[in-house]
């Protein structure tokens, strides 16, 4: 698969060549941590790839839930969007300012609302800025976009059904969070969150599927990440890491293997964690 896939990634000169074009639709996805200490809406503020609009993925959630940022409803999911002048007809890039991070979580969402023309920008605003390219500080002229979208309910999953999955082992279940936090020798950031990961699960990093400068790695290399953790590859796989986001990683890293039967599990370790009859498992996969 070539770099640029306006379906799943895209380089910073891609986006450079196409800028201008009237369809196309830059979003800033950054979130960050609270161990990050950075502030994604004001960093927006002051520079931002021009036209790009901010995407709060806190706020684009399912308020009523008690996990964080879990996915919003079809209708919450339309009116934001059209507000924010995105809709039918877009070619969608997504950037964040960790590199590669929070993006893809927002890619995924575009994609379980059945939008395929949407890609990461790899190696995010940082490699845009390291690059010399322009950002501006101004807000853009938002003009209302219809949207029309066909949820895709197969590439969520929901606790009962990792449960089940875990148990029968008709998934591979691949945990993104980092090896200490997956063994469970590391404390959970969240409060009351058990430590350990669930069973019959594998860990794959997200950060290993990473270059040192932030961006993807190739196909085939991600591909034996995989492979060396122990994931059947040729099995449907459930993907999970603290709270959903960086689960949307390796979503990401399988579309561009050519895998596609992935789904995210959105309550991810931060619902696994807090309820206490559920199993958990400890050490390495």
């Amino acid at each position: 698969m070539a770099l640029d896939d306006p379906k799943t990634l895209v380089s910073t000169q891609w986006l450079a060549d196409h800028l201008k074009d009237p369809d196309l639709r830059v979003i800033d996805a950054s979130w960050y941590l609270a161990d990050m200490n950075r502030d994604a809406r004001a960093e927006y503020d002051a520079a931002h790839i021009p036209g790009a609009r901010f995407f709060d993925i806190d706020d684009i959630s399912d308020q009523r839930s008690e996990l964080p940022h879990m996915v919003p409803s079809v209708e919450k999911f339309m009116s934001r969007l059209r507000k924010m002048g995105v809709g039918d007809g877009h070619q969608i890039v997504v950037y964040d300012g960790a590199g590669l991070f929070s993006a893809a979580r927002v890619w995924w969402m575009f994609r379980l609302m059945g939008k395929t023309d949407v890609a990461v920008l790899d190696g995010g605003i940082s490699r845009w800025r390291a690059e010399g390219r322009p950002v501006e500080d101004m807000a853009p002229v938002i003009r209302d976009r219809h949207m029309t979208v066909t949820r895709q309910n197969q590439m969520v999953k929901d606790v009962t059904q990792v449960a089940s999955a875990s148990k029968l082992g008709d998934y591979v279940i691949v945990d993104a969070r980092a090896p200490e936090r997956f063994a469970g020798t590391a404390p959970e950031p969240r409060e009351g969150l058990r430590a350990g990961h669930i069973p019959n699960s594998r860990n794959v990093f997200y950060r290993d599927l990473l270059t040192d400068s932030g961006t993807m790695k190739s196909p085939e290399v991600m591909a034996e990440v995989f492979r060396k953790a122990g994931v059947d590859l040729d099995k449907p796989a459930i993907l999970s890491c603290g709270s959903g986001v960086t689960a949307c990683i390796l979503a990401l890293a399988m579309e561009r293997m050519g895998k596609t039967n992935h789904a995210v599990y959105d309550g991810s370790w931060t619902e696994w964690g807090t309820f206490h009859d559920l199993p958990i498992a400890t050490g390495d996969a």
